[in-house]
């Protein structure tokens, strides 16, 4: 298989599968953005989980939902995943691998939902109450976010910046940036949808409590968005494995998919060896 998955679609798509992921992104970026990665996790995953499938959700506001308006709140964005998953015909509990916002949306639908997640990989997010705004949200860099969304720059010059604030180890950004380029002008994100996900991210609050479904924390050190220290943070307060990439951006994924996949599928075998069932903490 070649080229970027589009979505919301299955990957290889099977009968109902014993284990089904949902990928989720982030702030005003779409499914699009995954590049390889899907592909590569699939081959992960189904080392520990055979038969397994993936699902690539849009939140309301991008990639295909780009002319739907973007809730302002966390629970909304909750609430639009699970009508997608429903449409799909998906039954039974699901994985959630999701970064940044959409870690958020996925944090939410494990805790007002726990029968519908049985476990869920955040990568590169942050929550309150277990770390500050200034390391949650760095100021100054999500308000540059905002102003290129704001800006008259063409759609390459806005991509390439924010290919630079994201992105650190790409072996060919311009190829990236012009699979980026086409996404924008294919299905742009509107400078309100923009707005009202970073509204939306700001004013979110996860539970204290220890989610239902056992979690793997994942993040990158040279994040420039998100301080790694927010995962640190939530890992010690819910007890949840934390693995620290040391060079990668913020989107990690894309920076270096294989150390992800690989991540991923030795939490699953780890949890196999232990003998600990879908949704059961170590």
């Amino acid at each position: 298989m070649t080229g970027p998955v589009t979505a919301p679609a299955p990957v290889e798509a099977q009968p109902q599968a014993a284990s089904t992921w949902v990928l989720l992104r982030g702030l005003s970026r779409e499914s699009g953005h995954w590049g390889d990665f899907p592909r590569l996790l699939l081959r992960k995953i189904r080392e520990q989980q055979p038969g397994a499938q993936l699902i690539l959700l849009d939140l309301p506001g991008n990639g295909m939902l780009h002319r739907q308006t973007s809730p302002s709140e966390v629970p909304a964005m909750v609430e639009a995943c699970r009508s997608q998953v429903a449409r799909l015909g998906i039954k039974g509990p699901v994985h959630v691998l999701a970064m940044s916002l959409g870690a958020m949306v996925a944090s939410d639908w494990i805790a007002r939902y726990p029968k519908e997640v049985c476990a869920g990989v955040l990568i590169n997010t942050s929550l309150r109450p277990f770390s500050p705004f200034y390391r949650r949200l760095r100021p100054l860099n999500y308000f540059t976010l905002l102003m290129l969304s704001l800006s008259r720059l063409g759609y390459r010059q806005r991509e390439a910046k924010v290919l630079r604030m994201t992105t650190r180890l790409l072996p060919r950004p311009e190829e990236v940036l012009d699979h980026w380029v086409s996404l924008q002008r294919e299905r742009p994100v509107g400078v309100r949808n923009t707005m009202r996900q970073l509204l939306a991210a700001a004013r979110y609050e996860a539970t204290r409590r220890r989610p239902a479904a056992p979690i793997l924390l994942l993040c990158s050190k040279a994040d420039r968005l998100v301080d790694w220290r927010c995962s640190q943070a939530i890992s010690r307060a819910w007890g949840a494995p934390l693995r620290l990439h040391e060079h990668a951006g913020h989107d990690l994924p894309l920076d270096d998919a294989p150390w992800v996949a690989q991540a991923v599928a030795d939490w699953l075998k780890m949890r196999r060896m232990q003998g600990l069932d879908h949704g059961e903490w170590h």
